[in-house]
């Protein structure tokens, strides 16, 4: 697994703190962790089969 720091705008982490925390995770890390992978999934990424390393099978 890869760990990052990633910079939020105030305005996005009033939503993450207010609006998400409970409903798609419960710490800040997998919140971000959750959306991110909402997204990649919505746009078709996650549908080519990658491994745990993230490489394509």
């Amino acid at each position: 697994m890869k760990r990052i720091l990633v910079s939020l705008p105030s305005g996005i982490w009033k939503i993450i703190n207010g609006d998400l925390k409970g409903k798609i995770g419960e710490s800040d890390s997998e919140i971000v962790r959750n959306v991110v992978i909402a997204y990649l999934s919505e746009k078709g990424y996650l549908n080519k089969k990658v491994g745990h390393n993230g490489k394509k099978e």
